[in-house]
């Protein structure tokens, strides 16, 4: 199987990567062994909400040069300040160019509403979350909060709490729709993509947005747990129009109904672009030869490799396997490439969760160019882009979804760049 580029991994890395490669008219196919790290995601994207010395970043394009001071050997210092600031620039048109609504931009961090009704710093938010621009005051004085009775993965309380501390009245509804009476039924069952699946009908449509109206009256706006618009992205913005007022979400636990949404969009976009979407393949082994990757054998194809002129590893940290860690090393288990690692396993982590745990910014090493290195040697067609890249702690930071688009684009066009001068 041929193809000019070969991405390991779908998620927000591999599909940002694999659709730009695509818009150059490259051929590509994305092996995806299943979910991503989308599915689990606030429903926001990070670029650098805080500097390695725990100093909170108000603009990342600013920020960035003390980065690279701190941390030489972050992603975004092999990019070079300039070019991290074109590229921030570039992923927003892109993503708003393949037709994802955004709210924010580089130049200034928003501050976007938790699940526990505090504020975080952040790059970009999908359209309907509630986010403010001050980090200690809500635009609102009043609000009411609504969940769905029995659901347990959504805290009013919380954030009726939270809201209080910054000026912000709150009135907390619970409410019902007969069609969620049968997920009620086990507790497993009550979660916000099930939920979001009754929500979306538009015979629901009505009833919701009558409890809505009714409850909120005197309120400036509603606030509302994010299970809804996994299919149906019209249902929220005619439900405002009909209520006449602001209707926030606020991401709930996992699984995320937004985070789940941009990765079928971003799929589904890529496809129609004419890329290969695998899913449920997984990589597991390649040939190398003068430095290149020659082949690619995956578990669902056997013996029939795929050949490219460029692979791009988009794998993911220790959550999809990208990494694997044992008692005594940690390793990448397609190429076994070059990781970088602290050797005594005490020194990966801290016995105090909120610490900057260590074992978050081990990951592959490459060069400038994120060109994987294998026993110390560049392999210059292979390409590491995302999560499983060393030198940053996307927690501690809140860079990982800023690392996985910027390091995605700069691959794509440094690919596209490559393959024209071979012309």
């Amino acid at each position: 199987m041929k193809f000019d580029t070969v991405i390991i991994g779908g998620g927000l890395s591999g599909l940002t990567c694999g659709i730009r490669l695509l818009q150059q008219g490259q051929r590509c196919v994305i092996v995806s062994s299943g979910q991503s790290a989308l599915h689990f995601s606030s429903g926001s994207f990070d670029l650098l909400n805080a500097l390695p010395d725990g100093r909170i970043v108000t603009d990342p394009l600013a920020s960035v040069k003390d980065l690279v001071r701190m941390s030489p050997g972050h992603p975004y210092a092999k990019l070079g300040e300039c070019k991290f600031r074109e590229l921030a620039g570039e992923s927003e048109s892109f993503l708003s160019g393949i037709g994802l609504s955004i709210q924010g931009g580089a130049t200034e961090n928003h501050y976007r509403i938790t699940p526990m009704g505090t504020l975080k710093p952040t790059w970009l938010s999908a359209p309907d979350f509630a986010v403010c621009k001050s980090e200690s005051k809500l635009p609102w004085k009043k609000v009411s909060i609504f969940n769905i009775a029995g659901f347990l993965d959504f805290y009013p309380q919380f954030i009726a709490g939270e809201f209080a501390r910054m000026g912000t009245k709150s009135d907390i509804h619970l409410f019902s729709l007969p069609g969620l009476d049968h997920l009620r039924r086990n507790p497993s069952e009550l979660r916000s993509t099930n939920i979001a699946r009754i929500l979306d009908q538009e015979s629901n449509r009505d009833e919701l947005t009558g409890i809505l109206s009714k409850a909120a009256a005197d309120s400036d706006a509603i606030i509302f747990p994010a299970c809804i618009g996994l299919k149906n992205t019209n249902m929220l913005a005619e439900s405002r129009k009909a209520i006449n007022k602001p209707v926030y979400l606020i991401p709930t636990l996992p699984p995320s109904v937004t985070g789940i949404h941009t990765q079928r969009y971003m799929h589904d976009y890529f496809v129609r672009l004419g890329g290969v979407y695998m899913l449920g393949d997984t990589v597991k082994k390649a040939d190398m030869e003068n430095g290149r990757v020659t082949r690619i054998y995956s578990c669902n194809h056997g013996d029939i490799p795929f050949i490219a002129e460029n692979t791009v590893l988009a794998t993911g940290s220790y959550f999809s396997q990208g990494l694997i860690a044992t008692g005594s090393r940690i390793y990448e288990p397609v190429f076994n490439l070059d990781v970088a690692y602290a050797p005594a396993r005490q020194d990966w982590y801290s016995r105090n969760m909120f610490d900057s745990q260590n074992y978050l910014a081990f990951g592959v090493k490459t060069n400038e160019s994120f060109n994987a290195l294998h026993g110390g040697k560049v392999l210059e067609n292979l390409y590491v882009s995302g999560a499983v890249l060393e030198g940053f702690n996307p927690v501690k930071e809140g860079s990982g979804a800023g690392v996985s688009i910027l390091s995605a684009l700069y691959i794509a066009d440094k690919i596209i760049s490559k393959e024209g001068e071979r012309r």
